[in-house]
């Protein structure tokens, strides 16, 4: 999906169609098969454990103590399915469960920086540590329709103006929920100055991976991610919320514009957790 550079030309559509393939290379693919292949039934059940290492920033609420985890016991696939977000659930955004493509793809996703592998697991729809359930979503907004008659750049920036956010949602046994979030505390750290993950073959360099600030849940976890697509930057919003053993994990990136935290989806999430 990466873009090709045939055409350059300062056309807005042309412009439009660049910034799309740019902003859309920047993320993995695992989250692009999704955005792209529309709501197809084929899904699968993501009890696959990828990650380790971790992450050390300060981007969240004030955690609560982990030991209020301590006695987490892992939810039954089926149980963790329920309480993940589903089509309806949130006005405006079109929610669907991973298919089987898109959670190929992203366990393919490699880093030549095995510290970093925490925050390839969130790009790549895959668990950090080891759940003992885990589901995989593709959510993406969706764009308001422009007038019949409107010209095509409206259509096409209309389309532009779609946030695609990938969530991982995960139950741990014990202290793996805190264990994960502390994983991605270390790997924001290690990997502060960028790292390079392979998708297909294809390398993508990651430039900088700057803390940020999210307060949810019993503690949060959050960075910027900004990744270099021939040669322009393209920043995702990156967090990880915790509730007891539960973990839900988010990764978004906006087309045509600014990329912002999804609020609204995580707030959805908590509140279905109870």
């Amino acid at each position: 999906m990466r873009s090709t550079t045939a055409a350059r030309t300062t056309t807005p559509g042309s412009s439009l169609v660049r910034r799309t393939a740019v902003a859309a290379s920047a993320l993995s693919l695992a989250l692009l098969v999704g955005a792209c292949g529309g709501s197809d039934d084929s899904s699968a059940d993501s009890d696959k454990n990828s990650g380790k290492s971790g992450d050390k920033t300060k981007a969240s609420a004030a955690a609560k103590p982990a030991a209020d985890a301590a006695g987490a016991t892992a939810l039954p696939q089926a149980e963790l399915e329920k309480l993940a977000l589903a089509e309806g659930d949130v006005k405006n955004y079109k929610i669907a469960k991973a298919s089987a493509a898109d959670v190929a793809a992203g366990a393919g996703i490699t880093t030549d920086n095995n510290a970093c592998t925490p925050l390839i697991d969130v790009l790549g729809l895959r668990p950090t540590g080891k759940p003992g359930a885990s589901t995989p979503l593709r959510i993406s907004s969706v764009p308001q329709k422009p007038a019949a008659d409107a010209p095509p750049e409206d259509a096409l920036a209309a389309l532009t103006s779609m946030t695609i956010t990938a969530e991982t949602l995960s139950s741990y046994e014990g202290q793996g929920a805190p264990e994960a979030l502390e994983a991605l505390r270390a790997a924001g750290k290690a990997c502060a100055g960028g790292f390079t993950y392979t998708v297909g073959g294809e390398k993508t360099k990651v430039t900088k991976v700057a803390p940020a600030t999210y307060t949810a849940g019993d503690e949060a976890v959050a960075y910027t991610v900004t990744t270099d697509v021939e040669g322009e930057p393209t920043t995702s919003p990156l967090v990880a919320v915790r509730k007891d053993g539960l973990v839900a994990a988010f990764v978004a990136i906006n087309l045509g514009g600014e990329s912002k935290q999804p609020k609204d989806l995580i707030d959805a999430q908590l509140a279905k957790l109870g």
